[in-house]
């Protein structure tokens, strides 16, 4: 545990495996969302990612159907059209911005699952505006002191600006949906609105509209870093792309990514493990609602406790070479021995993210899809760096386009 002063303000860090499970599973029920989910409250409101006690539960009881494995199938087939949909738009010895295209990319193809035909495109469009302003000062704010919110300097203005630009446009996008009500509809948007418990009791427009923006929050920015960083590292690693590219061949031939192949592209998922693992999420936090003992020392009611599942998953002591980018290190012989609570890419414990296997399906399919055309090259005009953000994204990545029959 490490203490460090924020101004007036103590934050104590959690530094190992032990603790954070100790603060996300073992002890979480004393433990709330801390002010880093304050911070963006104006832009989530009341959604999963900052609701705490019954309202979560209720939430995540009348979400979690929205992400079962049926769903995630029929989700599939949009994220492979999409998939083979940017592969086509590609051609050899282009020369592209990988991050941007990433970004475009998992928005539109979120935005396909989450709404009907185009009553979404506001929304997309809002998103790729406001939301990386939001990510650029989320981590800025939650260290600041919280009367600076209200000074008209830069920052500010553009974090309410943008916040209440998405809440906005969000709002309508449910209007619209709920007077088209009707017939069969799969689009997230539509279950999200039709969701009911067992006693009938459904999600008003307002939580609605804030389970959608923590959707829209956390299923874009992290998905696209994933595999921006994902096509950088086989680009620098030959041998590996070389076992991608052969289990493509043999797993999924010359045809689409279906689920049924996802499961199965084992080389890729060790991939997508190590990525994650090296450019995963840089803060999480959380505030006791009660008095704790955590690592031998007693802790008030109200303490503020950050975690970094960056640096948990860069722990020599649990890592070998840890900055390493080393897939085969997710071969079941090799880490066998590493504690199950080592590696959380998604969280743990009933804060754990509800849309991992979205993301997970998302990011194979597409992954799959263009190594199986094409092979990205660094052009050598930048190298790229991690970025300071939600997720340690990359600065600037890039690429050359080259076809794999060259």
């Amino acid at each position: 545990m490490v203490r460090v002063d924020l101004g007036t303000m103590p934050m104590y860090v959690a530094t190992s495996a032990d603790l954070i499970r100790e603060i996300t599973t073992t002890q979480a029920r004393s433990f709330e969302k801390g002010r880093l989910y304050d911070r963006v409250q104006p832009l989530v409101g009341n959604g999963l990612a900052t609701a705490s006690g019954d309202t979560h539960r209720r939430h995540r009881r009348l979400i979690q159907p929205v992400f079962h494995h049926e769903r995630i199938s029929a989700y599939a087939e949009i994220m492979s059209d999409r998939a083979r949909a940017l592969s086509e738009s590609l051609s050899h010895d282009q020369r592209i911005e990988l991050l941007d295209v990433m970004g475009h990319f998992t928005i539109e193809t979120l935005a396909a699952t989450m709404f009907s035909a185009d009553i979404g495109r506001s929304a997309v469009e809002s998103v790729r505006r406001d939301l990386p302003v939001i990510l650029r000062t989320m981590l800025v704010r939650a260290a600041s002191p919280t009367f600076l919110d209200w000074l008209p300097i830069g920052p500010n203005r553009a974090f309410d600006r943008a916040a209440g630009t998405m809440r906005q446009v969000i709002d309508e996008v449910i209007a619209t949906a709920r007077q088209a009500q009707g017939g069969e509809r799969t689009d997230l948007l539509s279950l999200l609105l039709e969701a009911r418990t067992d006693e009938g009791e459904g999600l008003s427009d307002e939580e609605v509209r804030d389970e959608l923006v923590t959707i829209l929050f956390a299923g874009t920015e992290t998905t696209a870093s994933t595999l921006t960083w994902a096509l950088h590292e086989l680009a620098h690693a030959p041998q590996v792309e070389e076992e991608v590219l052969a289990e493509i061949d043999d797993v999924v031939g010359t045809g689409p990514v279906t689920i049924e192949h996802v499961s199965q592209l084992h080389t890729i998922r060790r991939v997508l493990d190590e990525t994650i693992r090296l450019h995963g999420v840089t803060l999480l936090m959380r505030r006791t609602v009660e008095p704790v003992d955590l690592g031998g020392h007693s802790l008030p009611a109200g303490a503020e406790i950050a975690f970094s599942l960056y640096a948990l998953h860069r722990d020599p002591a649990l890592y070998p070479e840890p900055d390493r980018f080393d897939p085969d290190r997710w071969k079941p012989e090799r880490h066998s021995d590493l504690p199950r609570h080592a590696y959380v890419p998604f969280g743990s414990g009933n804060r754990k993210c509800i849309g991992d296997a979205f993301s997970w399906t998302e990011a194979t399919i597409t992954l799959a899809t263009l190594l199986s055309r094409w092979q990205l090259r660094p052009t050598g005009e930048h190298t790229t760096r991690e970025a300071a953000s939600a997720m340690a994204h990359p600065d600037r990545v890039p690429m050359r386009i080259v076809a794999r029959d060259h």
